[in-house]
């Protein structure tokens, strides 16, 4: 065997190995998750058709510090905002009102989203399921570690978002 094919293929083997992704639940199995053991949320609202949400899943979501923090320290929970499922959220049932329709937008996704309609957006809750922000737009890995350890340590209490965006040291600097 070769020096360039067997380099291939230590290559390939290794990053396999390192590879992993994160571990995606729905709403109500992040609700009976966080019965056992409490943690903050995250909630990817996305669209089918939305193409920097399939970015994200392909770059961002895949990337092994990103998805080993979000596993670690969240529920992290993908809607479809055009999705038919009915959900019930602190006792109140939300489902799309037009599912036959295109683009007909879930109650929960704008409710969540307060009314800002824009994919991608990512939901931060508490562990008693309080919004604490709503994100929107395409986040490379690099930008969406320090916002996941901003909430994650509850650092939004105490330090405005540029001085700990500023301070922040993370895997990719």
């Amino acid at each position: 065997m070769n020096i360039k094919l067997l380099t291939i293929i230590i290559v390939l083997f290794t990053s396999t190995l390192h590879a992993q992704e994160v571990k995606w639940l729905s709403f109500d199995d992040a609700s009976v998750e966080m019965q056992q053991k409490p943690k903050k949320i995250i909630i990817d609202v996305y669209t089918d058709w939305c193409s920097w949400c399939k970015k994200m899943d392909q770059t961002t979501f895949a990337d092994p510090v990103i998805a080993a923090y979000m596993d670690k320290f969240y529920y992290s929970v993908k809607f479809n905002a055009e999705s038919d499922d009915s959900l019930v959220f602190k006792g109140r049932t939300f489902k799309n009102p037009n599912p036959t329709d295109a683009r007909s937008v879930h109650q929960f996704a704008k409710a969540v989203l307060q009314g800002k309609l824009s994919y991608p957006s990512y939901v931060l809750m508490d562990e008693n399921f309080n919004i604490v922000q709503v994100i929107v737009g395409y986040k490379s890995p690099e930008q969406l570690e320090p916002v996941l350890h901003y909430f994650q340590t509850e650092s939004y209490k105490t330090t405005k978002w540029p001085d700990y965006e500023a301070s922040f040291k993370g895997s990719f600097k």
